[in-house]
């Protein structure tokens, strides 16, 4: 598949915003974010490689870049004393779970586009919405698992206790189902 310049010029937006964030992080001693970074990477290629055979939209793209800034954004910017992360946007939704709401919505939309080559899918089938929120879920389970290494590895880490890892299993889930409404 040839590279389109509209990919190249969201790689390219990928590739400034994680080099700059990574020397803010890096000027912080903000090592958690520095492993976010990583593992931002490791999705990004993970994206590129899957496009190249796939072709994800370019809504998908920009979703994805949308939520990857969005989550150096979080935790870089500082408002208060506090990480954007623990900002409240209106009395009843921080900041933290509108990007699990993006996020795992935009997951809902990778994993359709990407289960879609291999099996027969109709996004308006309750069946297979309800499974495009189940692999969201999922993908969110895997999120609190790499911030409870954050933790474990860092214990000096914004990621909050039992109450914020519930809030985020709740906002995954909520974006998997608006992902799953938006194909439908």
């Amino acid at each position: 598949m040839k590279i389109k310049k509209s990919d190249l010029f969201i790689l390219f937006i990928n590739i400034i915003y994680l080099i700059i964030f990574t020397f803010l992080f890096l000027g912080r001693k903000n090592y958690e974010f520095i492993l976010y970074i990583g593992v931002l990477i490791f999705f990004m290629i993970l994206i590129v490689i899957l496009h190249r055979r796939i072709n994800f939209s370019y809504d998908i793209l920009i979703g994805l870049t949308s939520w990857g800034l969005l989550h150096m954004l979080g935790g870089g910017i500082i408002i208060n004393k506090e990480v954007l992360y623990a900002y409240w946007i209106f009395p009843f939704l921080k900041y933290d779970m509108f990007v699990h709401f993006l996020g795992f919505g935009v997951t809902t939309l990778v994993a359709y586009h990407l289960l879609k080559p291999y099996i027969k899918l109709n996004a308006k089938s309750f069946l297979i919405s309800f499974f495009l929120v189940l692999i969201a879920m999922g993908f969110g389970a895997l999120n609190e698992i790499i911030e409870f290494i954050a933790v474990l590895l860092m214990p000096q880490t914004g990621v909050g206790g039992y109450n914020n890892t519930m809030w985020d299993i709740v906002f995954n889930t909520l974006g998997g189902i608006a992902g799953a409404v938006y194909l439908r």
